[in-house]
This record gives structure tokens, C-alpha cells and sequence, in this order.
């Protein structure tokens, strides 16, 4: 028997097509666009800087954030804000990968620090609301006697 997809189920998938199809063609039209325009090698020179630029900022922003979170484990607090800043540069990142215009303006917004700020404002009512905080159990104790088989020695 098979259930219906509940509503957010059906919005992580239209959040999927809209990544994995709708995004890709339209950027593959506003580069085919822009090559008209401005000429199919500057085109490809915009891309690959927009590449070679991100990829240096993720690894010089991943590498902020990663000290960060060390530093906030270290001191026992909770990394919150620092797991959240590892993520969004992970995603960041994962746009980079993609060609294209769009998926590099949103990949630069989630690398940089003062546009990362406000998608993780966005982000962290979204994230506290989706954890699961559950009462711990208290000990568990059981009434008993002990036997002792051991015969006492003396």
C-alpha cells in the first residue's frame, strides 16, 4: 500500500526539479545569450574566472569555517552557527561545479560572509524547527536482592 507524498515531500521534489532541470536550462540559454553578445571565448573566460574565483573562495571560506568550528567544539559550546557556515559553503561549492551563470551568483551569496549571514538567519528557524528534542529517560533502577553464591571464607 502506498501513501501519498506528504507536503514536504512534495516540496523537496519540486525543489529538485527546479535544481536538476530548470536551472541548467536556463542557464545553458543565458550563456548561449551572453555568447551572442559578447562572443563564445569571453563567455567562456567569464565562466571559468567565476570558477577559478570560487573554488579560491570556498577554499579560503571552508577553511574560516572549519577553524571556527574546532574552536567552538574545543570550548564546549555548541557550533550552531559554525555547522551551519560549513553547509552553506558545502552547497556553495556544490554550485560552483555547475556552469553557468545563476548557479555562480548563488554560489558566491553562499560563500561570502556577509550575504552566507543572512541565508543563515534564513536558515536557522528552519533547521532548530526541524530538530527532534526528546526528554532523556531517567535511570532505570530495579528492585532486587542479591544473592551472593560465594560461600564466605573464614
Amino acid at each position: 500500500m502506498s501513501r501519498a507524498p506528504s507536503r514536504r515531500g512534495r516540496r523537496i521534489a519540486a525543489t529538485l526539479v527546479l535544481l536538476f532541470i530548470v536551472l541548467p536550462v536556463v542557464e545553458i540559454y543565458l550563456l548561449v545569450q551572453l555568447g551572442q553578445e559578447i562572443g563564445a571565448g569571453w563567455t567562456l573566460l567569464i565562466v571559468l574566472a567565476g570558477c577559478a574565483v570560487g573554488f579560491w573562495l570556498v577554499r579560503h571560506q571552508g577553511r574560516r569555517a572549519w577553524q571556527a568550528l574546532r574552536q567552538q567544539i574545543e570550548t564546549g559550546e555548541m557550533p550552531a552557527r559554525e555547522l551551519t557556515d560549513r553547509a552553506l559553503v558545502l552547497v556553495g561549492g556544490l554550485f560552483l561545479i555547475m556552469p553557468g551563470l545563476i548557479s555562480d551568483v548563488l554560489a558566491l551569496a553562499l560563500i561570502l560572509p556577509p550575504s552566507r549571514a543572512l541565508f543563515r538567519r534564513l536558515l536557522m528557524p528552519y533547521a532548530a524547527g526541524q530538530v527532534v528534542t526528546r526528554p532523556r529517560p531517567g535511570p532505570t533502577v530495579v528492585r532486587g536482592e542479591v544473592i551472593d553464591d560465594e560461600p564466605e571464607e573464614g
